[in-house]
């Protein structure tokens, strides 16, 4: 077996899905939000999510057939419940999945969900070790995991790397909540984006942020400056479940929104995407409260539907007027279109996969939706169509 004995600086050309590589004592750490947007935020969930690297991953062409990845990754638990698993590190050679491994080691973050306090325990850095592999030139891709914080240490190979290009293939950037995030996917590959983004072909940056889709200005204007040749917003969970605003102002931040997307994109393409079916939130308003049975994390609504009158947010609310706001717009912007949450994730979905945590879709749900938003945005008849 090859040694690994050549070690490659980690830079921002070895990485896609990253809007910023921060130096770090170890390394260096991937930030999917910008510093600028960074320093304008005061919510820790926010800074915690868009430092997890969901679609965040390393690529480039090399004759090696050894790579080792040094890592300091961040675990999350939740105070009351066990271990999660280890986050995967996918490796994907010329397009095809070859191999998946974790990491030993690491700092733990204890969140208590209850109280909203955290604690971290150090921990050291861990080795990703893949082997075997073919000993031509081929372009190799490490997507890293999308639910642990990850400072990259070192690249090792026993062969030269140099970055890899995209052949020209689409960007396509995506803004949503956890369930884009991939809180529940098996592995980066299977988060419902990756899915899709492997069907059509394109390239993907993914901006779903854990708890943090709630159209705020630093992300819009962040997307507003990232480059990319398709754009879509997926909104309505987080803001029903944190209780963060009403009908009266969520017209309004939607409108900005866009406005401000547009800015930077006038004409590409920008599709909006409803919530996908999650009872608990359909008709209660929020806020949205963990619990716990069976040592498993479980959510529920707490609003009072009968305040839907005076303004309280649904899921059901918000699809309709996103329709409108959509409908308002398309006759002055022919690229804006709009996808019903439904048609990825509905009725008879959530009879045959529930959503385990009254949330969260499992691994086989989030690849239906990956698929079904492949078909539905980038099909021949899709605002994504490649002929468009």
């Amino acid at each position: 077996m090859s040694s690994p004995h050549l070690t490659t600086p980690i830079t921002p050309d070895l990485l896609r899905g990253a809007l910023d590589l921060e130096q770090t004592a170890q390394g260096v750490l991937p930030h999917r939000l910008p510093a600028w947007a960074r320093a304008q935020n005061t919510d820790p969930q926010v800074m915690m999510a868009e430092a997890m690297p969901s679609g965040v991953r390393l690529a480039f062409r090399t004759r090696a057939t050894t790579v080792e990845l040094d890592v300091l990754p961040t675990k999350m638990v939740y105070r009351g419940t066990g271990p999660r698993p280890d986050g995967r590190y996918d490796l994907v050679v010329d397009g095809r999945l070859a191999g998946q491994a974790t990491a030993g080691g690491g700092r733990v973050l204890t969140i208590d969900l209850t109280t909203g306090t955290s604690g971290v325990e150090p921990g050291p850095v861990g080795t990703v070790r893949f082997t075997d592999l073919p000993a031509a030139d081929k372009e190799v891709v490490i997507w890293l995991p999308q639910r642990e914080i990850t400072e990259l240490v070192a690249l090792r190979t026993d062969a030269p790397v140099e970055p890899a290009g995209t052949d020209g293939r689409r960007v396509w950037l995506h803004h949503g909540s956890s369930i884009s995030h991939g809180s529940d996917a098996e592995s980066p590959t299977g988060t419902w984006p990756a899915v899709a983004a492997a069907l059509a072909g394109v390239e993907l940056v993914n901006l779903g942020f854990s708890g943090s889709a709630l159209l705020d200005p630093f992300t819009a204007r962040a997307m507003r400056d990232t480059p990319a040749d398709l754009i879509s917003v997926k909104i309505g969970i987080n803001v029903v479940n944190s209780d963060a605003m009403r009908l009266r102002a969520f017209g309004p931040a939607v409108h900005g929104f866009l406005d401000t997307i547009r800015e930077g994109h006038p004409h590409t393409p920008l599709l909006v995407v409803s919530s996908i079916l999650c009872p608990i939130q359909e008709d209660t308003p929020g806020p949205g409260a963990a619990g716990f049975a069976d040592g498993k994390v479980r959510f529920r609504a707490t609003g009072d539907p009968a305040e839907v009158a005076a303004g309280r947010l649904t899921l059901r609310v918000i699809r309709a007027e996103l329709a409108r706001i959509v409908a308002s717009r398309a006759g002055a912007d022919a690229n804006l279109h709009y996808l019903d949450g439904l048609e990825l994730y509905g009725e008879a979905d959530y009879a045959q996969l529930p959503l385990p945590d009254e949330l969260h879709p499992d691994p086989a749900a989030d690849r239906r939706i990956g698929e079904r938003f492949a078909a539905l945005a980038f099909g021949p008849a899709g605002p994504f169509a490649a002929s468009k």
